[in-house]
């Protein structure tokens, strides 16, 4: 995908930032490169307000300081579950507006919000830690949540909140082109900022004190291994943010409860607009009768 200038130009000052800082501090340099990781590289609202966003009631979530933005939607016949869509990296809630009318026509109530630091919610970073104790935080002020729809960042946030989730093993989650690998993420900003091996370990080391986990932790194959909410995944053959190939392992390895639907030619984002996954997903979370 070809660069507009002012990205490149961008990308050229956090290249020369960080070599410089790296000459003088590995450390220092570590902890502006996982800042600069952990920053949605957009947070401003393109789109028009979708119609079904301006009857939602609004929801402001308090997180650790940060006001925190939300919708709510009331089934007009309620089947008693709540559903809750998360989006992904320099996202945001409108992206998902067609899922709402289907998934309120099943009966759920709906409930979406924009992440901390992306859409109209406060705060400048966001890493998959803060996202999961989000998730946590609204599972806890909604007395729970019975099903989850979750694209890319948010797929790898939600199935680490599934590890601290109570009852968990009697939701369901659903996750569209997650963020699989985040070994395969990292590799990724370090060849667009060139970031040099010695860097890239202080960078790792960093995280890893950071976040008290390996790097191994933050991988929705490994949280997969332990959780056991029943869960639909989909992806697509040519995703080329989260690639395919990075699925291949928790395919292989996957529980009775674990189910892969596999598509070929919608990529990352097309992917979660396609009319046969979202019959898919509607099937999937019909409640049972």
């Amino acid at each position: 995908m070809k660069m507009k200038l002012g990205q490149r130009l961008l990308i050229g000052y956090y290249k020369n930032k960080l070599r410089t800082l790296g000459y003088l501090s590995k450390e220092k340099a570590a902890v502006e490169a996982f800042r600069l990781f952990c920053t949605p590289y957009s947070r401003k609202i393109t789109q028009k307000r979708p119609a079904i966003f301006t009857k939602a009631t609004p929801k402001l979530v308090d997180f650790e300081g940060l006001a925190i933005v939300g919708y709510g939607w009331q089934a007009p016949q309620p089947n008693g579950k709540k559903v809750m869509i998360l989006h992904g990296f320099s996202s945001y809630a409108y992206k998902f507006e067609q899922y709402v009318p289907l998934l309120l026509q099943m009966g759920y109530e709906v409930i979406a919000f924009d992440a901390p630091g992306h859409g109209d919610s406060e705060g400048k970073i966001v890493n998959a830690l803060i996202y999961k104790r989000f998730i946590c935080l609204v599972n806890e002020l909604e007395n729970g949540i019975d099903a989850f729809i979750a694209h890319s960042f948010g797929g790898l946030a939600l199935s680490l909140a599934m590890q601290d989730v109570p009852d968990a093993a009697n939701k369901k989650m659903v996750l569209i082109a997650p963020a699989t690998e985040t070994t395969s993420a990292l590799q990724g900003f370090y060849k667009m900022l060139q970031v040099k091996p010695d860097l890239q370990k202080a960078i790792e080391t960093y995280i890893i004190s950071m976040a008290g986990k390996p790097i191994s932790y933050f991988s929705v194959t490994h949280a997969l291994t332990i959780i056991d909410t029943p869960c639909l995944w989909i992806h697509d053959k040519n995703d080329r943010i989260c690639p395919f190939s990075d699925t291949l392992q928790a395919q292989t390895s996957a529980k009775p409860h674990q189910e892969f639907f596999i598509t070929e030619g919608l990529g990352h984002n097309k992917v979660y607009r396609d009319q046969g996954v979202m019959k898919k997903i509607g099937a999937y979370l019909t409640p049972e009768s």
